[in-house]
């Protein structure tokens, strides 16, 4: 896990993912493209671990945003937003995690022991290529700055509520 802690506060974005695995990589691109606009309030990690990881970091936020790699069948470079609040998320769509406990695993398990953060929301981008490599494919890398842009909208509407 590494991070750039911008500013504490309520909020988080969470990048999974291995940037050596291909198009795994689009969560911490996602973060990182967070993390350079310094954010008021917002703290930006990668997480390339275990799910279960992910209930130690999002413990005590307001609101945590992840982004991962998903592979539903669809065209690649789809972005999926979910409010894991609101819904269960499907365990198949994550189903290219480096780790076989991986996002959803991560979520539906807060969830039974009622450690999910009020506000949870989770971007999955449909990947192409997962095998060991650098970099993005085009149609994944070309999302990550739409993904980008609702994150802010949602942590400006985070924001706003809370102000």
């Amino acid at each position: 896990m590494t991070g750039k802690r911008l500013d504490v506060g309520g909020m988080l974005v969470i990048g999974v993912g291995n940037p050596y695995r291909g198009d795994d990589g689009v969560g911490p691109a996602v973060a990182r493209a967070v993390a350079d606009l310094a954010l008021e309030s917002v703290t930006v990690l990668e997480h390339s671990s275990e799910g279960a990881g992910l209930l130690e970091m999002w413990e005590g936020r307001d609101m945590v945003i992840l982004a991962d790699a998903v592979s539903s069948g669809g065209m690649p470079g789809t972005v999926h937003r979910l409010d894991a609040c609101a819904t269960p998320i499907p365990v198949g769509l994550f189903h290219h995690s480096s780790h076989a406990f991986g996002v959803a695993e991560a979520v539906e398990l807060g969830r039974a022991v009622g450690r999910l953060p009020p506000r949870l929301l989770v971007y999955g981008v449909v990947g192409e290529r997962f095998a060991s490599g650098n970099g993005l494919t085009g149609a994944v890398e070309g999302a990550v700055s739409g993904v980008v842009d609702c994150i802010v909208r949602d942590v400006q509407a985070m924001a706003h509520r809370t102000g």
